[in-house]
């Protein structure tokens, strides 16, 4: 049987089912988790894609590049749904949650009834609405099928115009140059990731990708896109037109919330979720990108869209469902691999929440550490091709919740652990 058929059986009247709406990362690994740790009753996974659960991140690295399999993004192989008794319904979206009956529209009109219910359904690329923005040739970067049609675009080699130099847009734009493409990054703001990382960091990401060759254009916003049927311009602010075979947009993602408001649960800047993942029904939980989630550590809820959080999220939210005491706690994290840069990133950036940048290592040789520090304590810290020491020490630097030595802190002499002893 198709792995995106349901299983035909009738539950038996005691058996509790559960939904997991979102068949991506966060709920496959929920829907596993589920198993593990003894749930025996029903459990839909519901996905709006044909393809089975897969992982996002490899889209715009590894097979973007041709440099990892197909078979390889995927979070299970193809038979475990069966085998672990896990209906998933590809292809198949809810229109409707009705929270009152415990029941969940799909797009046939069929209904599913609930037991407990995790939105999982992630978030979805901000599109431009500009003059030529739906041309031939202008790609957003979401779904497996939106990373093959770019991969081929890429491979044809031409012009490659990347609005957006978040994360998105600076890691297509390695792609495309790898690919042999002549690359030029378009970005409002003064320095790249300015909302990720700051401006100082920032601008060590522009010095990468300008040391490749790649023409990053900053304060510059896209007017539109020039074109008959397939781009051939990118038209910017003050009248210039840079030429494109190809376009990438990369302006960041919204949270799938429409089910969530639709249904009346409370949303903020995503399904607005408890430390444990509950929502505003005890009934519904969220987890991944679509979930707002209270943060002890930071006293606040904060929504973090990095594969991360999915990877973790999933299955502590799937925990929470089965009654156990969660709280979902993790620092937030993410990685990026552009040409000869690895990095890997925790904590939580908020622009101007910071005092001071220090730099532990050489910033030209791309092997350092850097610490965001707020009232001389670490409150986020990523490194760059330091492999040996990783994010590890980084993590406890920031859950120590106390002042550093930040002369200490800036000499690679003293180990890092060492600075994370109170």
């Amino acid at each position: 049987m198709p792995a995106s058929e349901p299983r035909e059986r009738a539950p038996m009247a005691t058996e509790q089912t559960f939904v997991i709406v979102g068949a991506g990362l966060a709920g496959a690994k929920a829907a596993q988790t589920l198993r593990e740790e003894g749930f025996a009753g029903r459990i839909v996974l519901i996905g709006a894609e044909t393809e089975r659960p897969y992982e996002r991140p490899p889209l715009s690295k590894g097979y973007l590049l041709g440099k990892e399999e197909r078979a390889k993004i995927y979070v299970h192989d193809e038979g475990w749904y069966g085998e672990n008794a896990v209906e998933l319904l590809s292809g198949r979206r809810v229109t409707r949650l009705d929270r009152s009956a415990r029941q969940v529209e799909l797009d046939d009109g069929g209904r599913l009834a609930y037991d407990k219910l995790l939105l999982a359904t992630g978030s979805s690329p901000r599109r431009l609405d500009l003059l030529g923005a739906d041309l031939e040739g202008v790609h957003y970067l979401r779904t497996v099928a939106d990373s093959e049609r770019l991969r081929d675009a890429l491979r044809g080699g031409g012009r490659v115009v990347v609005v957006g130099a978040g994360w998105i847009g600076l890691e297509t734009a390695a792609a495309a140059w790898e690919h042999g493409c002549e690359v030029t990054v378009v970005e409002p703001r003064p320095v790249p990731l300015e909302a990720a990382l700051g401006p100082e960091m920032g601008a060590f990401f522009a010095d990468v990708h300008r040391g490749h060759g790649v023409e990053v254009r900053l304060g510059l916003a896209v007017a539109g896109f020039i074109g008959d049927k397939h781009v051939r311009a990118v038209a910017v602010d003050g009248g210039d037109q840079i030429p494109a075979d190809a376009v990438v947009v990369g302006v960041g993602a919204r949270p799938e919330t429409g089910i969530a408001e639709r249904a009346g649960l409370t949303v903020g800047n995503g399904v607005r979720v408890d430390a444990a993942l509950r929502t505003s029904d005890p009934s519904v939980y969220a987890a991944g990108d679509v979930a707002e989630a209270f943060h002890p550590r930071f006293g606040t809820h904060i929504r973090v869209e990095h594969w991360a959080n999915a990877l973790n999220g999933g299955p502590a939210a799937a925990r929470s469902m089965l009654g156990q005491e969660v709280v979902y706690d993790r620092l937030p994290y993410f990685y990026t691999d552009q040409y000869d840069v690895g990095m890997e990133f925790s904590g939580w950036f908020v622009p101007g929440g910071y005092d001071e940048v220090v730099v532990r290592g050489d910033l030209r040789a791309r092997d350092f550490h850097a610490f965001w520090l707020a009232g001389g304590h670490v409150v986020a810290g990523m490194h760059v091709n330091r492999w040996d020491e990783g994010v590890a020490p980084v993590q406890e630097l920031i859950r120590m919740a106390a002042p550093v030595d930040r002369d200490r802190l800036a000499d690679p002499a003293v180990p890092l652990p060492d600075l994370a002893k109170l």
